[in-house]
């Protein structure tokens, strides 16, 4: 047999939803020889690592799911974290996925040679492997953000992000502070705000809040309608269509301001004081950051044990925290609800492709790909949740669709029995260009809209400017004109 003709060595990195759904999607198409490699001892990614009070999604689970594994009785709307780790580990159970895992093992470093149109990946450890299809699925949100805030470690207190929740340290009595009020701190600060003597909120920046959606059944009727393959397809399918409909486009701004005053109208119900009410209303359009989801953010920030500060930060100090306005504050335990550095995406990894490139240097203004799954320069290394590739909706959703993605590519680099397949510049640059093009006619680009989605440089390397439908079809189908491919 020749190299062109024996099966693919594949190499997955990351056992999260994208890992587990590219492994299943390989398997049923009858491609066998892939490992996963995953620096923990479990499986789950953001959902085996969040574990802090209250941690749930934010999408209804019904979408935020495998369509292929639709047989799984959530037991909320917005199941919380438990469940999903549980649904997923079902998921790789069930299709024979958790023998093709090595766990704890991290990867520090890939390089490509052209020559043999492999890639030789190298753990912290020092263990090399050898791949000829290098798939990233590290996800999104795998690095901790922490603030810079000057005198931040010489807090003598408990520190901790809230992506590494300390759950040996008791909470119970203690006063508490909270840095960030984003989609983890919503979650978690009503759960310890029971909890703890004094709580202070530290608020960057106010967030659009709406209220989950309640199911208007007892639990008995939602368990005989979830078990029922028609009831779970039509919830699923009226969810995807909600999803469908958002959007951030300017042309929209009527559409907006309207969705902007129901809010507004339920913040006034929900918070009476008006000095509290005014620290709370954002002064962006709605869209311009993610939309979070709570039914208790509200009356936790009303409790007489807690308090929301919106005024900067000085810095932080051995026993606490100075504000600007000069009020120091002490505190038994700070938690950093900070969120991730998604715009860095591969990042600690150090990844080599054609010509001694580094990804590092080919991204220095910022990451893109082609479609979010192959980069120029970077040949048979494909990425799951890769640039302009998150969105409102599901991601769950356009997972899947890039793991078929990739079983086509894989299909087309079998075909023509080459060493391998690398997108052309050109391509990856037009299609970019289009996204960028697309985003700067949303309210993401506003003067005025600050999110995680824009690099410093002000570029917006995260999102998809379009449909989750439209994302499926461009998927559905490998261009080989967009492609080399190596004999």
């Amino acid at each position: 047999m020749t190299r062109k003709t024996t099966p693919y060595r594949i190499v997955i990195v990351g056992s999260g939803f994208g890992g587990i759904a590219m492994a299943i999607a390989l398997k049923k198409a009858g491609f066998g020889e892939f490992s996963i490699v995953e620096r923990s001892g479990d499986i789950g990614g953001v959902w085996r690592d969040n574990i802090y009070p209250g941690a749930a999604c934010d999408v209804p689970s019904r979408l935020y799911s495998y369509s292929f594994e639709q047989k799984y009785d959530w037991s909320e709307a917005f199941a919380p974290q438990r469940e999903i780790h549980d649904y997923l580990r079902r998921c790789a159970e069930k299709y024979g996925v958790l023998p093709h895992i090595r766990f704890n093992t991290e990867i520090e470093s890939a390089a490509f040679d052209e020559k043999a149109g492999s890639w030789t990946l190298r753990s912290t450890a020092g263990e090399t492997i050898e791949a000829d299809i290098f798939i990233s699925a590290m996800g999104l949100f795998n690095q901790a953000k922490l603030p810079d805030i000057p005198g931040r470690e010489d807090f003598t207190g408990t520190s901790f992000h809230s992506s590494h929740w300390n759950q040996d340290y008791a909470l119970d009595g203690k006063t508490v502070a909270v840095i960030g009020t984003g989609a983890s701190a919503i979650q978690f600060v009503p759960e310890i705000a029971k909890q703890v003597d004094h709580l202070s909120v530290f608020q960057r920046t106010p967030h659009y809040i709406m209220p989950k959606e309640k199911r208007g059944s007892s639990p008995a009727e939602r368990s005989r309608f979830q078990r029922s393959m028609l009831g779970r397809e039509l919830e699923r399918f009226k969810i995807f269509l909600n999803m469908e409909k958002g959007t951030r486009r300017r042309s929209s701004i009527p559409k907006t301001e309207a969705a902007e005053q129901v809010f507004l109208r339920g913040l006034e119900r929900q918070v009476p004081d008006p000095a509290l009410r005014a620290k709370l209303t954002p002064d962006y359009h709605l869209g311009c950051k993610r939309v979070l989801r709570s039914d208790s953010w509200y009356p936790a920030l009303q409790r007489p044990n807690v308090e929301l500060v919106d005024t900067p930060i000085e810095c932080i100090y051995a026993s606490g925290i100075k504000t600007l306005d000069g009020q120091a504050r002490e505190f038994d335990a700070i938690i950093h609800g900070t969120g991730f550095t998604p715009t860095d995406f591969l990042s600690p990894q150090k990844l080599t492709g054609l010509n001694g490139m580094e990804l590092n240097q080919a991204w220095r203004d910022g990451a893109e790909a082609y479609l979010g799954v192959t980069i120029a320069g970077f040949p048979n290394l494909f990425m799951m949740y890769g640039p302009n590739t998150n969105l409102s909706g599901s991601i769950i959703f356009m997972l899947e669709s890039q793991s078929r993605y990739i079983v086509r590519c894989l299909r087309s680099l079998r075909r023509r029995k080459a060493r391998y397949m690398a997108v052309n510049q050109e391509a990856q640059r037009k299609l970019n260009e289009e996204i960028q093009r697309r985003i700067a006619a949303t309210v993401i680009m506003d003067d005025n809209c600050h999110s995680y989605f824009k690099t410093a440089a002000g570029k917006v390397t995260t999102q998809w400017p379009g449909y989750l439908t439209e994302y499926r079809l461009r998927t559905s189908r490998v261009h080989a004109g967009d492609y080399l491919f190596a004999p």
